[in-house]
C-alpha cells in the first residue's frame, strides 16, 4: 500500500513538472504555451502606443458610396494665351499736344511739329496708304481730305489711321507687316490740314478694309488711349471698337 501511495506521489509530481515546465535549477515558471489567432496575433503586434491613438474617419470622397471624379483636363484652346498686344503713343516726339474734341465726328488732332516720327500704334498690317496729296481746297468732305496717310489693321483686330503726313516711309505698302512703334511717315500739313502741321489720328474696326473714308476718318474718341500709352500704359480700345461695329453695323 505505501508502495503505491509514494508511486501515485512521484507520478502526481512529475504530471506536475511537466505541466509547469520547470526548468531543472530554476525558480521561475514559464508562460505556459497557447494555441494563437493569427489574426489577432497579426492586431498585437502594432507598435506601442499606435491602438491607444483614436481612430480617424475617412472622408465622404474616399468611401465607396461617393467615389471621386477625376477633373477633365482643359482643351487646348483654353490653355493657350493670346497673343501679346503691345500699344505705342502714334507719334515719336516730346512735344505733342491734343484735345479731347473734334470736329463733326469723334478723332484726335496730335499737334507736332512737322517732320516728326509717325510710329505703328502696335504690330499689325497695313491696309491702305495715299502716297500724293490729292485734296482740292472748297471740296466736299472725302477720302482725299487726309492728304498723305496710313491705314494699319493691328494684330487687337482694330484699325489705326494717321493723315496730313508730309512723307510716307519707304517700304510701307498694302500688305506689310509693321511692328509698334514702327516708322510709318513723317507728320506734315497736307490735304484738309488748314496749313497747320499736326496728325490727324482716328479708331475704328477694319469694317470694309479699304475705302470706307467715313469709318476709317475715326468713329471712337482716342484721347483717353493716348493718354494711356503717353505713359506707357497699354489702355486697349478693342472692346470699345468691337461694341461700336455691332451697334452700329459699320455705318457711320
Amino acid at each position: 500500500m505505501r508502495l503505491l501511495r509514494t508511486l501515485s506521489g512521484l507520478t502526481v509530481a512529475a504530471v506536475c513538472l511537466a505541466g509547469c515546465g520547470g526548468a531543472g535549477g530554476s525558480s521561475s515558471p514559464a508562460a505556459t504555451p497557447k494555441f494563437v489567432d493569427p489574426a489577432a496575433q497579426a492586431s498585437s503586434a502594432e507598435p506601442a502606443g499606435t491602438s491607444a491613438a483614436p481612430a480617424v474617419s475617412a472622408p465622404a470622397s474616399a468611401s465607396p458610396s461617393a467615389p471621386v471624379k477625376a477633373k477633365p483636363k482643359p482643351s487646348a484652346a483654353a490653355t493657350t494665351k493670346p497673343a501679346s498686344v503691345k500699344y505705342v503713343f502714334p507719334v515719336d516726339a516730346s512735344n505733342v499736344d491734343w484735345s479731347n474734341t473734334h470736329s463733326k465726328y469723334p478723332a484726335t488732332d496730335l499737334f507736332v511739329d512737322c517732320g516728326e516720327r509717325f510710329v505703328a500704334t502696335t504690330s499689325g498690317t497695313v491696309l491702305e496708304l495715299s502716297l500724293t496729296d490729292r485734296y482740292v481746297e472748297g471740296n466736299p468732305d472725302g477720302p482725299n481730305n487726309g492728304g498723305l496717310s496710313v491705314a494699319i489693321e493691328g494684330d487687337d483686330g482694330v484699325r489705326y489711321y494717321g493723315s496730313h503726313l508730309s512723307r510716307i516711309q519707304s517700304g510701307i505698302k498694302a500688305g506689310v507687316r509693321v511692328k509698334a512703334g514702327q516708322l510709318l511717315g513723317l507728320t506734315g500739313k497736307t490735304g484738309n490740314s488748314s496749313g497747320v502741321c499736326h496728325v490727324h489720328y482716328g479708331i475704328s474696326p477694319p469694317c470694309a478694309k479699304t475705302g470706307d473714308w467715313k469709318v476709317r476718318r475715326g468713329v471712337v474718341w482716342p484721347y483717353t488711349y493716348l493718354a494711356s500709352w503717353r505713359k506707357g500704359g497699354q489702355k486697349s480700345p478693342v472692346a470699345t471698337v468691337t461694341a461700336w461695329a455691332k451697334e452700329n453695323d459699320c455705318k457711320a
